[in-house]
């Protein structure tokens, strides 16, 4: 793991389909393996497959059929902060956490989300909506929704 520049931010635009999930995690892995800690990697690459799933899921593309995808690493003393952003031309109705039963198949991503990052939240404009979920060192896990726009 190296230090590096204070901050580093990249985005990246994916087809609005399951291999774009699969291409967001290979790059933010590729991206940031020697940088942050690998547990922290982990944590990272499973909540941005559960953002652009719930994305290609439940949403509408962005023009050109795309999802982008866009983190910020910044460092801090206490460690990497880390934000992730998912904006894609958002749905009929904006993402809720489900109850689901223990046979069902799916339903758990957003409290998956919940549970690995520090917090998470959804903002709305004119062309669609951005989920987003930050990852801080100094601040406990919680399940913080902020619902913005």
């Amino acid at each position: 793991m190296s230090t590096g520049s204070a901050e580093r931010s990249w985005c990246v635009v994916v087809p609005h389909h399951a291999t774009g999930a699969r291409l967001a995690r290979h790059r933010l892995a590729d991206e940031l393996a020697d940088v942050v800690p690998p547990t922290l990697l982990a944590d990272l690459v499973a909540v941005l497959a559960e953002l652009v799933g719930n994305a290609v899921r439940h949403a509408d593309p962005l023009p050109g059929g795309v999802v982008r995808v866009a983190w910020r690493l910044r460092a801090t003393a206490g460690g990497p902060t880390v934000q992730l952003r998912v904006t894609d031309g958002g749905g009929a109705s904006g993402p809720l956490m489900r109850i689901a039963a223990p046979d069902a198949a799916d339903g758990r991503g957003l409290h998956i989300i919940a549970g690995l990052a520090s917090r998470w939240g959804v903002e709305r404009d004119g062309l669609g909506q951005s989920v987003w979920a930050e990852f801080d060192p100094a601040g406990a896990t919680r399940s913080d929704l902020v619902v913005a726009g």
